[in-house]
């Protein structure tokens, strides 16, 4: 049985109108509307699950940039565009991926084959100790960048500084570490993406 909806999903110009004003009810009246549709789309190129995350990001953007929409534009066919671009972006960042994976793995045979890699035990020890020679507010911003998985705008709140002061830090603690580490950054790099959570 269908859910009942006040809104005409299908007169565009009335939904973005509405979308504009910021209905939140009419969102999520689209979102209901379109959501299985995109998912279907999306499996074309991807796993349901990743699908179902690329649905939930393209909606997201919609509602984010809702002043910017246009009557003219088609939002059936705009949403249908995005979630099309961010299914090949994700395959594509699949692909490098692996390719990056292979080039680190016949670089770093003999360190992949130890316990103590997986174990991270050796390369945080290492990680550790440039981190240390940062300036104690530097390391704090770039720490909880990367391990509190933090925004820009969300350190910046903490910190009681700009978004901009919080770019600046994170570029220099990543200049102090990519120096202090030089000899061990492409494994560093691969070994940090396996700790990163998922998004």
């Amino acid at each position: 049985m269908a859910t009942y909806t006040p809104y005409d999903i299908c007169d565009n110009r009335h939904v973005i109108r509405r979308l504009n004003a910021g209905d939140m009810q009419c969102f999520e009246a689209c979102y209901h509307f379109y959501y299985k549709g995109l998912c279907s789309f999306a499996s074309r190129w991807v796993p349901l699950a990743a699908a179902e995350d690329i649905v939930q990001d393209a909606m997201l953007y919609i509602w984010e940039n809702r002043d910017r929409l246009i009557e003219d534009l088609s939002l059936k066919g705009l949403l249908f565009m995005i979630v099309r671009n961010k299914s090949l972006d994700h395959i594509s960042r699949k692909q490098n991926h692996s390719r990056i994976h292979a080039q680190l793995e016949k670089k770093f045979a003999e360190q992949f084959d130890s316990p103590d890699f997986y174990l991270g035990t050796e390369l945080s020890r290492l990680y550790r100790e440039a981190l240390e020679q940062l300036p104690e507010k530097t390391r704090r911003i770039f720490e909880m960048s990367r391990f509190r998985g933090m925004t820009h705008q969300q350190i910046a709140d903490e910190m009681h500084v700009s978004p901009q002061a919080v770019n600046y830090h994170i570029g220099q603690a990543l200049k102090v570490l990519s120096v202090a580490l030089k000899d061990y950054l492409p494994l560093l790099l691969f070994w940090l993406s396996l700790q990163e959570p998922r998004s």
